[in-house]
């Protein structure tokens, strides 16, 4: 009696069902997450192929990308068939995805409401171990000129130089800043410290035209506006 090998390697499967191939021929948009982590991995082993172990790899951390964008590669390395060379590649291509979020041109996009503000900084923001403060800069249309990595400090504070701040912004014309900055212990309510440093910077761009529109405090996938909160 013959037995036929079941072959479970993409390499078998139909060229139209292979990532790679897929990607060639529907276009980057139509592939899955997992299917984008299988390009990465380029290989599987010989008990799983690349998408099983991309698969692996999302339900390890939720099956959300910013979480797995948070984790090290000795975090990655201890899920079985995942070594030093696919560990610093995924590591390696989550954190290009977040740098071209920070430089993507923002010029037509226009800032209506707190949450366009945070859906722009989010990126930024999100999963870092210390806290970190960005600006947008504003143009009289309220439309972003850019987005500005002024500072970052430890795990509960960070240091803004208020000169700093403002010459960044006159660097671009701004005529309206939001500032942003993230809470590493995902509590979302602000200090007596953010509160006072709303307060000064206000004070401050008053006296050089700059009108602070809004101050963001971002806490995983929460947010505070002190602009919605009346603060400003």
């Amino acid at each position: 009696m013959k037995y036929e090998i079941k072959r479970t390697g993409i390499k078998y499967w139909a060229e139209e069902e292979r990532p790679r191939e897929k990607l060639l021929l529907l276009g980057v948009q139509k592939l899955t997450d997992a299917e984008l982590l299988a390009i990465l991995l380029g290989s599987g082993t010989r008990a799983h192929s690349a998408l099983d172990l991309a698969r692996q790899l999302l339900e390890s951390s939720n099956r959300n990308l910013n979480t797995l964008g948070e984790r090290s590669p000795k975090a990655l390395m201890q899920i079985k068939g995942i070594g030093r060379a696919k560990a610093v590649t995924i590591v390696a291509a989550l954190e290009l995805g977040r740098r071209r979020q920070l430089q993507m041109p923002e010029q037509k996009v226009k800032i209506k409401e707190s949450k366009d503000a945070y859906r722009l900084l989010a990126p930024l923001l999100y999963g870092l171990p210390q806290e970190a403060f960005y600006i947008l800069a504003l143009n009289r249309q309220n439309q972003v000129l850019a987005k500005i990595p002024l500072s970052s400090g430890g795990l509960n504070a960070t240091v803004v130089d208020p000169r700093l701040l403002f010459r960044k912004a006159l660097d671009h014309g701004a005529t309206a800043v939001i500032m942003a900055h993230n809470h590493p212990s995902g509590a979302c309510r602000p200090s007596e410290t953010d509160v006072s440093l709303t307060r000064k910077l206000k004070e401050a761009g008053e006296l050089l035209d700059i009108t602070i529109l809004d101050h963001l405090i971002i806490a995983g996938d929460k947010f505070y506006s002190f602009a919605d909160a009346g603060l400003l």
